[in-house]
């Protein structure tokens, strides 16, 4: 009888975290009208998340980013816009739906768990950018105050990655995600002359050349994710 129990007793000992808390780091770029090539002007991307982990296969995440949009005048014209790089800072909060191809997790006694998955999510965020932005050529700063310097734009997160979970408690993440904007979201380059504040939105006269008008952003990264909140399951066999 005890030797029937033993093993009964350590599967449903087996647990599921709920909840995943990570950072994360790595390069992010734009695509406007100043930018219309990938990874043109990459800059640093850095952010942290929270998931909820509904099962092995689902997940719905809140996450916060911080990016840097570069910008290039290639050539003087004749609203005096001088040659240079321009940076506009922005913060990217959004929420997204998460599914992994594979039921994810370490389980000795589910075969069909795997520490290693493929993901895709999707969902809806928002950015907020300082619309003011600064040059590598000492122009003339903007006398303005701190509040109307700030703008929003509403984006759609579409992204995959790759999981790996190196311990119990541990996971590393490897993520790409691509920013469609549908409100607001022509005119991140940002504006150096406020009498004019589509210089740099509109540099080479090339608005109207994709269907929305709008810019994009993108970011890989590569994360740590601490999961805790464990579930202990009343029946393995119950989840599967």
């Amino acid at each position: 009888m005890w030797v029937l129990c033993v093993p009964t007793i350590a599967l449903c000992e087996s647990k599921m975290y709920r909840l995943e808390l990570g950072v994360q780091a790595g390069v992010g770029y734009y695509m406007g009208e100043l930018a219309p090539h990938a990874f043109m002007n990459a800059s640093e991307v850095y952010g942290a998340q929270i998931r909820c982990k509904i099962d092995q296969r689902w997940a719905l995440q809140v996450k916060g980013q911080r990016q840097r949009v570069v910008s290039t005048i290639k050539a003087d014209n004749d609203w005096g816009i001088a040659v240079g790089k321009y940076t506009t800072p922005m913060w990217h909060f959004d929420v997204t739906g998460e599914y992994n191809f594979f039921r994810f997790g370490i389980d000795p006694y589910n075969i069909h768990m795997r520490p290693i998955t493929p993901f895709i999510f999707l969902g809806l965020g928002f950015t907020a950018y300082n619309i003011y932005a600064d040059d590598k050529l000492s122009y003339p700063k903007l006398e303005t105050n701190v509040a109307s310097c700030i703008d929003y734009a509403m984006y759609l997160p579409v992204g995959v990655g790759l999981k790996w979970k190196f311990a119990d408690r541990w996971q590393l993440q490897l993520a790409w995600q691509h920013n469609i904007y549908v409100l607001h979201g022509d005119g991140l380059e940002g504006v150096v002359d406020q009498s004019r504040p589509d210089l740099l939105n509109n540099a080479y006269g090339i608005n109207g050349s994709n269907i929305m008008n709008n810019d994009v952003t993108s970011t890989f990264t590569l994360g740590v994710v601490f999961e805790f909140a464990s579930d202990h399951k009343v029946c393995p066999f119950c989840n599967y």
